[in-house]
Formats: structure tokens, sequence, C-alpha cells
């Protein structure tokens, strides 16, 4: 988990950067990069926070347990939902707000059962380490992609 709050601090410090794009990276500014990150990250563990551990359900899944073993998403291959797809770019102070947020769901997370589970759309059930271990991955992407526009 602290790897998690580095990366939020990480995210942090680009918040200077918000409008740059590099087309040749991407089609989204550093801000969306941001603020993809980060309805994730407080969208999951809110979603792990009122999880049913009795609806759990464990499944093999083969592009799950590439991305958990390898801890890489390859670039370009999956769309985010539209549930975390940034519309509008949130300004500076609404991004800061929103890694405060994150920052602070993170820090809950030594505290909530095992037993939870976050449904992936694509990955079936994560338990909670494994949402741990996807939102670490997650983010350490969409940090590289913010790097390589920044190149």
């Amino acid at each position: 988990m602290n790897a998690l709050h580095n990366h939020l601090l990480q995210l942090e410090k680009h918040l200077p950067n918000l409008d740059k794009t590099n087309t040749n990276v991407s089609k989204s500014t550093i801000g969306w990069q941001i603020d993809h990150c980060l309805m994730v990250i407080n969208g999951v563990i809110k979603q792990l926070e009122i999880s049913n551990p009795s609806e759990f359900q464990s499944k093999f899944n083969f592009l799950k347990f590439l991305i958990l073993t390898f801890k890489k998403i390859p670039r370009g291959k999956a769309r985010a939902p539209k549930i975390v797809t940034p519309i509008e770019v949130a300004t500076s102070e609404e991004l800061k707000l929103k890694i405060d947020l994150a920052i602070n769901n993170v820090s809950k997370l030594p505290t909530f059962s095992d037993k939870l589970f976050f449904k992936h759309p694509y990955f079936g059930d994560l338990s909670k380490k494994q949402t741990e271990k996807f939102l670490c991955i997650h983010t350490k992407h969409h940090l590289k992609i913010i790097e390589d526009i920044l190149k």
C-alpha cells in the first residue's frame, strides 16, 4: 500500500502539467490521465468497502493472471469504462481535492476485511489483496504514460 500512496504523490507532482499532451503517446492530456487514475482509485475503494463477501466468486481469468503476475498493462489494448472516463478534465484545485480523498481512502485499506472484493469489468472478482495490487499496477501504467507525454 505504500507504493499506491507514493503513486498518488507522484500524480500530485504532475498537477502543473495538466494541459500538456503528446499525440504520439496519447490523445489525452496529463490532466485526463490524473483524473482517470483518481476516479479509478476512489471508485474502486468505495466499491470494495461496500462489497458483500458472500457474493465473491473466484474464477480463473487469464487476462487477470497475466496483468497481476507481470504487473504490466499493455498500452492501447483496453478502453476505460464510462464510469471512470472523465468527460471534462477537472481543474488543478479539483484534482488536488480528489488526490486528498484518494490518500484518505488508501489509508483506510488496512482496516478493511480481507474478505471484501471488487468486481472488475474485465477481470471479474478481485480479492482485497488483488484489488490493491491492481490499483498499483493501473496507477503506475498511467504514470508511465504521463512520463512519456513529458518526454
